[in-house]
């Protein structure tokens, strides 16, 4: 017969994987920005349009990533690199200079039509920052001042 392990050995075995995997940490250094090849600043925009923007989507989509106390646990701290990774990849506004014109305006326009769409912010960026969740107004706002 087959003796099957305790709760007890479990839940340790658990305990020393979970602080194991601890050790593997994710690269949060700051990356130096200027300010001169931001979004916000080469596209002008309004105060109202800044702080929604950078509260909703700088962490993920720009050099300015404010990381929460959860970023620091694997095996959330590898989830979030990989988001915030992606992100980055789609868009980055911190390098907003490098970008072609014809690639801002496609940029803007997509970005526009993904929060018409409520899909961004995304659904599990959206249960941890509350001022990400969009009232109409905001959406409608950002919208706009995006397609100008």
């Amino acid at each position: 017969m087959i003796k099957r392990p305790s709760k007890r050995s479990v839940l340790i075995t658990l305990l020393i994987v979970f602080v194991a995997i601890q050790m593997k940490t994710t690269d949060k250094t700051p990356i130096k920005i200027t300010p001169e090849s931001d979004f916000l600043t080469l596209e002008e925009a309004p105060p109202d349009v800044t702080k929604l923007i950078q509260s909703v989507c700088y962490d993920c989509h720009s050099n300015l990533t404010q990381y929460p106390w959860y970023s620091h646990v694997a095996p959330v701290s590898w989830w979030l690199e990989g988001h915030i990774n992606k992100g980055k990849s789609k868009v980055n506004f911190s390098i907003w200079d490098t970008y072609t014109p014809a690639q801002k305006d496609a940029l803007k326009n997509e970005s526009a039509e993904l929060i018409e769409k409520k899909w961004m912010p995304i659904l599990t960026y959206k249960i941890t920052h509350a001022d990400a969740r969009l009232t109409e107004t905001q959406r409608r706002m950002l919208i706009d001042w995006l397609k100008e």
